[in-house]
């Protein structure tokens, strides 16, 4: 199996990921800044950033958090460039339990072979589970994780990877722990705690060929870069500019989640943050056909299906 980390609430609260990106401006900003602040983040995130897809019905999920039951959504990292469709780069299934005060966050490697899934001729095909955003979008790749996983998705959260630069400038830079030295397309990056700009970001979180864990180090840089804009997010020297946020989220992130929706997750899952689980699934690398795939074993599939059910049991 993969490696398990249990984490209980620090002064720093690392956990809702690109979640919290979402919700960072129902919370102090609104607060901050009152009616005209809370009126501009309701158009931006109704009119900019919702986006439904057919695989998930909206109004049982609703009704999940009106009961406030455990709730599983998946996080992609997207990388989206000027004629290139994208590929989910970083996928994750985030579970949220209030009731129980606590929260798991799973990393599915990108190069997962699977079986496609959705209204594509690649469906039905076995190729790595980033294509599958590749082949059909948002509400393939939603139904390829569902089918990969056995299990069902409530809401999702798209971010464009491209947007974390403007994100970090926007925020005036992050601070990160880099594991060590390396250096990539003229940025060197010492190892220790490093504040970065958006460009010396992107450069972090692109690295792989350098890194001895390959996709995995990539894929744990990611995160920490994440986690830096939530943490200097929430920090209340942030909420000044909050406009040049807003600005940002609209044009990188898409969810299936309406304002509305946001508000519930921040008033009344807040204590689902009370102790969080990470985990990042593991296989064998293998090459088929000269093409490099990661093959999960089935009772690692398995074993983190129970994981995610026995949080919604």
């Amino acid at each position: 199996m993969g490696r398990v980390e249990k984490r209980k609430k620090k002064k720093r609260g690392r956990w809702w990921k690109i979640l919290l990106l979402l919700v960072l401006v129902i919370g102090g900003a609104t607060l901050a800044y009152g009616f005209s602040v809370y009126s501009g983040a309701k158009q931006t995130v109704n009119k900019e950033m919702h986006e439904q897809v057919s695989s998930i019905d909206v109004t049982q999920t609703k009704a999940k958090i009106d009961k406030k039951e455990p709730l599983n959504i998946l996080l992609m990292g997207v990388d989206e460039r000027d004629g290139d469709v994208g590929r989910s780069d970083a996928l994750m299934v985030m579970t949220v339990d209030p009731e129980n005060e606590r929260s798991q966050l799973i990393s599915i490697p990108r190069d997962t072979r699977t079986e496609m899934v959705g209204n594509d001729p690649q469906s039905g095909n076995l190729d790595k589970i980033n294509h599958a955003y590749a082949f059909g979008g948002t509400d393939m790749a939603v139904q390829t994780v569902e089918n990969f996983l056995d299990i069902e998705l409530d809401y999702y959260a798209k971010v464009n990877m491209e947007g974390l630069a403007d994100m970090v400038d926007a925020l005036g830079g992050i601070t990160v722990t880099n594991d060590f030295q390396w250096s990539r397309a003229g940025f060197n990056f010492p190892e220790g705690e490093l504040t970065l700009n958006g460009e010396e970001t992107m450069q972090f979180v692109r690295m792989r060929k350098q890194d001895p864990k390959g996709d995995l180090g990539r894929n744990g840089r990611q995160r920490e870069a994440i986690q830096g804009i939530m943490e200097k997010g929430a920090n209340i020297g942030a909420v000044n500019k909050i406009g040049d946020i807003m600005n940002v989220l609209g044009s990188n992130v898409k969810t299936n989640m309406d304002f509305e929706t946001m508000r519930n997750l921040a008033l009344n899952y807040s204590d689902a943050r009370k102790s969080m689980t990470t985990y990042q699934m593991s296989g064998t690398g293998t090459k088929i056909g000269g093409i490099y795939y990661l093959q999960i074993p089935e009772q690692e599939v398995n074993d983190v299906h129970k994981m995610i059910t026995d949080y919604n049991s």
